[in-house]
C-alpha cells in the first residue's frame, strides 16, 4: 500500500511536469480565481466596515419636555434598552446638551453672547437611541407614540429623517444583497473555469488512461494522480495569488482609508495573514482536488 501511495504521488508530479504548458495554463487560471476570491474577501471587509458606519450614522432623538423628571427619563432609558430592537440608548441631560453646544459653537461670538445673556437653559433634555437595523427604527418610533409617554415626551426625530433612513435602510440591504450576489457569480465562474481547465489536461492523456484501465489498474490508481495533480495545481494557485495578492492590498489600503476611515486593509492583511494563507491554499487545494475528481470519472466508466 504504501508502494502504491508513492507511486500516485510520483505519477502526479510527473503528470504536472509533462504537460508543461496545460499545467501553466491551470495554475494561471486559479491563480486567477483565487484573486477574483480575494478580492471578494477584501470587498466583504470594506462593505462590512462601510456599512456599520452608515448604520453607526442613522439614529433618532427624543427630546423630552421641560416638565419630564430625570428619574421619568431614565426610566424610559431603561426600558427602550431592554427591547430588542435598540443597539443602544445615550441620555443627554440639559447640562450636558448645553456644554455640547457652547464647544460646537465656540467660535462663534454671537451666539456665545446670545447664551451669556439667557438667564435659563434654553435646550432640553433628549435620548439617542440607535436600532441595531435601520429597518427596525419604525419599531421603536411606534414605541414613543405610545399615550403613557406623550406627557413627558416633547419632540421625536423619526418623522423628520423618515425618508432618510427608510433610504439608508434600501442602501444597506442593496449593498448585501450585492455582496451576496457577486460572491456566488464568481465562485461558480472560478468552479466551471477550474473544473473544464483541468478536464482538458485529463483529455489530453485519454489514451493513456484506456490503456490503464485494459491492464486492470484501479480506480483509485487512475484517479490517484490526477488527486495529486489538482493540489499540487491548488497548492501553487494560493501561494502565487497570495504573493500577488499581498502588495495590491497594501497599496490600495491608503486608497480605501480615504473613503472609509474606519478601514485599514494593511492592518486587516497583517492580523489576518495566517488566516488568508490557509483560506488561499484551502480553496486553490479544493477547486484544484474536487474538480479533477469530477473530470476523471467519466474514464473510469472505460
Amino acid at each position: 500500500m504504501a508502494t502504491t501511495f508513492f507511486r500516485i504521488i510520483k505519477f502526479g508530479f510527473q503528470n504536472f511536469a509533462r504537460n508543461g504548458l496545460l499545467s501553466a495554463t491551470t495554475v494561471a487560471i486559479l491563480v486567477m480565481t483565487l484573486l477574483v476570491f480575494n478580492g471578494l474577501l477584501m470587498f466583504g471587509v470594506i462593505s462590512k466596515s462601510a456599512i456599520a458606519s452608515l448604520e453607526d450614522k442613522i439614529d433618532i432623538s427624543v427630546y423630552f419636555s421641560a416638565g419630564a423628571t430625570e428619574d421619568q427619563i431614565l426610566s424610559l432609558e431603561k426600558a427602550l434598552e431592554s427591547l430588542p430592537e435598540v443597539k443602544s440608548a445615550d441620555y443627554i441631560s440639559q447640562d450636558k446638551a448645553l456644554a455640547i453646544f457652547k464647544d460646537r459653537h465656540k467660535e462663534d461670538e454671537a451666539i456665545a453672547q446670545a447664551l451669556n445673556e439667557l438667564q435659563a437653559n434654553p435646550l432640553l433634555a433628549s435620548l439617542n437611541i440607535k436600532a441595531q437595523s435601520p429597518s427596525q427604527y419604525q419599531t421603536i418610533a411606534g414605541y414613543l407614540d405610545s399615550e403613557n409617554l406623550k406627557g413627558i415626551i416633547d419632540n421625536v426625530t423619526y418623522g423628520e429623517n423618515r425618508v432618510v433612513i427608510d433610504r439608508l435602510a434600501r442602501i444597506v440591504d442593496t449593498l448585501r444583497g450585492a455582496g451576496w450576489l457577486t460572491t456566488l457569480l464568481f465562485a461558480a465562474v472560478a468552479i466551471l473555469v477550474t473544473f473544464n481547465t483541468i478536464r482538458l489536461a485529463i483529455y489530453s492523456n485519454r489514451e493513456e488512461l484506456g490503456i490503464m484501465r485494459l491492464v486492470g489498474a484501479s480506480n483509485k490508481f487512475i484517479n490517484g494522480p490526477y488527486l495529486v495533480t489538482g493540489v499540487i495545481y491548488g497548492v501553487l494557485g494560493g501561494m502565487i495569488s497570495l504573493t500577488l495578492a499581498a502588495p495590491a492590498i497594501v497599496l490600495a489600503s491608503p486608497y480605501v482609508s480615504i473613503f472609509i476611515p474606519e478601514v485599514s486593509l494593511a492592518n486587516y492583511l497583517l492580523v489576518h495573514l495566517p488566516q488568508l494563507i490557509f483560506y488561499h491554499l484551502a480553496v486553490g487545494v479544493t477547486l484544484g482536488s474536487v474538480s479533477a475528481m469530477v473530470a476523471v470519472r467519466r474514464y473510469l466508466k472505460i
